[in-house]
C-alpha cells in the first residue's frame, strides 16, 4: 500500500483505504487533482452544527465538501455511454458523479442508503473500463460516528443501513469497483469541533 505518500495529517484525522495503488496513480500522474483532495481533507471540520442541522435533498457537511471543489474546478457529471452492436446503439447512461476533474471520480457519502455503494462502485468499475476514469475517491464516515451521533440525540438519523465505512469496506473487496484503483477517506470523530 502507498498510504504513506498521504501527509500524516490526513492519515492522523481519517480512516484511509486503497486498492490497486490510487494513492501512488494520483499522486504522480494527478499532481493537481491529489493536491485539491488534500486540501478540501485538510480544511474539513465535522462541525457540531451540521450534524443536528435537519437535512434536506444533500447534507449541509456533502455541500460544503462539493461546492469546496466546485471553487477549485471540479464538476458534477454524468456520461452519455451506449454499447453498440451491429448498427443498433443501446444507451447506458451512468449514475452522475458528484465532484469530477481530469479522469478523478470522487463521490460523498455521507448519510444515504448504503445500496448508494453499489451504485458509486458499480460506475467507477465501467467508466473505468471505458477509459473514462483513472481512479475513483469515496469520502464517507467512519462507523464509529455512530457514538458520537448518539451523544448528540441524532443517533436516529444515522443507521447500520445508511451508508459509513463498514458497509462499504465488505463491497470493495468483494470486487464492487471491478479494476478501478479506488481510494476511500473515513470522516472520524477527530475532525469534530463544537461549534455551538
Amino acid at each position: 500500500m502507498t498510504l504513506d505518500l498521504l501527509p500524516l495529517s490526513i492519515r492522523d484525522k481519517y480512516e484511509v483505504h486503497e486498492w490497486r495503488h490510487a494513492c501512488a496513480i494520483l499522486k504522480h500522474d494527478f499532481p493537481n487533482e491529489w493536491n485539491d483532495i488534500i486540501s478540501v481533507l485538510d480544511n474539513f471540520t465535522l462541525n457540531k452544527s451540521d450534524i443536528v442541522q435537519a437535512g434536506g435533498r444533500k447534507s449541509p457537511i456533502s455541500n460544503k465538501i462539493d461546492n469546496y471543489l466546485y471553487d477549485l474546478g471540479w464538476i458534477e457529471k454524468s456520461f452519455d455511454t451506449k454499447i453498440l452492436i451491429d448498427d443498433l446503439a443501446h444507451e447506458t447512461p451512468t449514475h452522475k458523479i458528484d465532484c469530477l476533474k481530469n479522469r478523478v471520480a470522487l463521490e460523498i457519502e455521507w448519510n444515504n442508503k448504503d445500496p448508494f455503494f453499489d451504485r458509486d462502485l458499480n460506475n467507477f468499475r465501467l467508466l473505468f473500463e471505458l477509459g473514462a476514469i483513472s481512479v475513483g475517491v469515496i469520502i464517507t464516515r467512519c462507523s464509529e460516528l455512530q457514538l458520537l451521533f448518539n451523544t448528540l440525540g441524532k443517533g436516529h438519523s444515522f443507521g447500520s443501513s445508511t451508508t459509513h465505512m463498514n458497509k462499504l469496506l465488505p463491497r470493495i473487496a468483494g470486487g464492487g469497483g471491478g479494476g478501478c484503483p479506488i481510494l476511500v477517506f473515513g470522516i472520524s470523530d477527530r475532525l469534530y469541533l463544537e461549534d455551538m
